[in-house]
Parts: C-alpha cells; sequence; structure tokens
C-alpha cells in the first residue's frame, strides 16, 4: 500500500471510513462472542480471558506484519519498553476491563452512542496539555451538545425515568475516559518510535495483562469452536488493521483532519448493533442521542474559519 493513499482526499475518506467500520463492528461483535462462547455478564473473569486473548493476538499479529515490513519491533530501548508496556496497561488493560464489563450490562447500541464521550475528554484534556489546542467557543458547545446526548440516551422508555447503571454506561464511559488520556500519552510516545511497533507492543502487553487476570481470577472460555474461534480472530484483525491503519493516517495527515472522522463509529456502532443484536433503534431516546452526539463531536473537530478561534 503506497504512502500517497494516505494522503489524497479519496484515499483518506476510504482507509478513515474503513477504521470505523471496524471499531464500529467491535460492539455487536463482543456482544455475540459472549453468546457464542457461553460468558455470562457476571463472569468477568471469562471476559477478561475473551479480551485478553483478541488484543494479544491482534498485537502478535502486527509485530509480525512491522516485522514483515523490517520495522525495528525489537529496537525499543529499556526507557521505550517501560513507556509502551505503561501505555499497553493504561490504553489496553485497564481500558478494556472497563469496556467488556460496561459492555456485558449495556445495550450494544447504548453503548456504542455512549463511548462516543472519548472524543469530548480528549478535546478537555489536551486543552490542560496542549498550548496550541485549547478549548474556544465552538469546542465548549461541541461538548454540552455530546454529553446532552449521553443523558438523553439513557432515559427510560417513558421519556421521565433514568436508565444508568454503574457496570453497565457507567463503565463504558469511564473507559471512554482511559482510552482518552492514554491515546495522548501514546502520541507523545510515537514522536520517538515506530508508530505500527509502539501499537503492536502496546496491544501485545496491554492483551497478556487481560489474560493473566482472566486466568488467575479463574476464568474460561467455553464452546470454542470454528464459530467462535473465527469471531475472535476477526476481532483481533480488526483491532491490528483498525490501530495500523489509523497510525499512517495520523503520521501523513493532520490531527484535526483525521479526528473529524470520528464521528462515524458511533454511527457504524448503532446500525451493526440493530442489525446483528436486532436491538431496537427506534426509541426516540436512541435517535435523538445519536443526532446530538455526532452533532457534539463535528462541532468539536471542525476546523476553525480563518481568523476565528
Amino acid at each position: 500500500m503506497k504512502s500517497s493513499l494516505y494522503q489524497t482526499r479519496s484515499g483518506v475518506f476510504a482507509l478513515a471510513t474503513l477504521c470505523c467500520v471496524l471499531w464500529g463492528s467491535a460492539f455487536p461483535a463482543v456482544k455475540n462472542g459472549y453468546a457464542l462462547l457461553h460468558i455470562a455478564p457476571s463472569d468477568i473473569p471469562s471476559q477478561m480471558l475473551f479480551a485478553g486473548w483478541r488484543f494479544a493476538l491482534a498485537g502478535a499479529i502486527l509485530l509480525g506484519v512491522a516485522a514483515a515490513m523490517k520495522k525495528p519491533i525489537l529496537a525499543l530501548n529499556s526507557r521505550q519498553m517501560r513507556q509502551v508496556t505503561l501505555l499497553g496497561l493504561t490504553q489496553t488493560t485497564i481500558q478494556y476491563v472497563f469496556f467488556y464489563v460496561g459492555l456485558a450490562h449495556a445495550t450494544g447500541v447504548k453503548s456504542s452512542i455512549m463511548n462516543a464521550t472519548g472524543v469530548f475528554f480528549s478535546v478537555v484534556l489536551a486543552h490542560f496539555l496542549y498550548a496550541n489546542d485549547r478549548l474556544n467557543g465552538r469546542k465548549t458547545l461541541g461538548c454540552l451538545i455530546g454529553f446532552l446526548g449521553v443523558v438523553v440516551v439513557n432515559l427510560g422508555g417513558d421519556a421521565l425515568g433514568f436508565d444508568f447503571s454503574l457496570l453497565g454506561e457507567g463503565f463504558i464511559i469511564i473507559a471512554a475516559f482511559v482510552l482518552a488520556a492514554a491515546s495522548i500519552y501514546g502520541k507523545r510516545l510515537s514522536v520517538g518510535m515506530d508508530a505500527m511497533v509502539m501499537t503492536g507492543w502496546q496491544l501485545l502487553v496491554g492483551g497478556i495483562g487481560l489474560t493473566a487476570i482472566g486466568v488467575i481470577g479463574g476464568g474460561h472460555l467455553q464452546a470454542l469452536n470454528l464459530q467462535s474461534g473465527a469471531l475472535l480472530l476477526y476481532m483481533a484483525l480488526l483491532s491490528s488493521v483498525a490501530f495500523a491503519v489509523w497510525s499512517l493516517l495520523l503520521k501523513h495527515n493532520s490531527v484535526g483532519l483525521i479526528a473529524a472522522f470520528n464521528f462515524l463509529i458511533p454511527v457504524f456502532g448503532v446500525s451493526l448493533s440493530a442489525i446483528f443484536l436486532g436491538e431496537s433503534l427506534l426509541r426516540w431516546s436512541y435517535l435523538a442521542a445519536l443526532v446530538l452526539v455526532c452533532a457534539g463531536i463535528w462541532l468539536v473537530t471542525r476546523p476553525s474559519s480563518p481568523g476565528k478561534a
């Protein structure tokens, strides 16, 4: 794949959309994986084992591809290895502990919408960490509209109740925050090392961490057959391909341009969850929340007009 493809307008659109489709498909894929492997919502060790196998395999695949491309996968010094280990334990292990448990206690549709709060967390954190990436009126309005969408999606069917649980929706939001914080740390690390190698190692380390949690907790995967194995392989490939392509897109384009595509993830997540899980998309709260979240993300990521903040 030529690097020029990552710089043309049509190439960027196609590849960024592909990443969003893959990440959106993770919501119904995880839920289906729980069903195929007979993992109950209360069986957290088995959920961690499922996640651990997925990400360890994804990291191994990505490092294998990097090695085939003659990238220096073993050239990291001790300091870089410690940094990558910390990134893996936060961006993969800790984040997906919350994500997998949360997804087991919430619908794929709601999880897809609420996971989009990570964009807003990134904007707020960047305000305090980067002098050239401050909040302005447009970004603040976008964050408020987006969080309003999170409130709306949790309204009960009678529009008066509030359907929210810490283990479900709460953990999805925590996972989004952890990912936002870890991604900023990863961006700093990528300055001094190859992005694909960094991502491969962090996925492998994080996957091993999740696997260890699952094994120590007594987790096990039942009914591991051709169908569930194929799903596990798809999820590993999903992670390795999406992370690798996204890293290359960020390398060849501005962060603002690529970030603008993030609004597609909840769109695909909601749509694919409705299709493959048979979940209802016709509740007014789901549709209204999806519109609000997408509008908020669009405001946050839309480039400023010349001369405007």
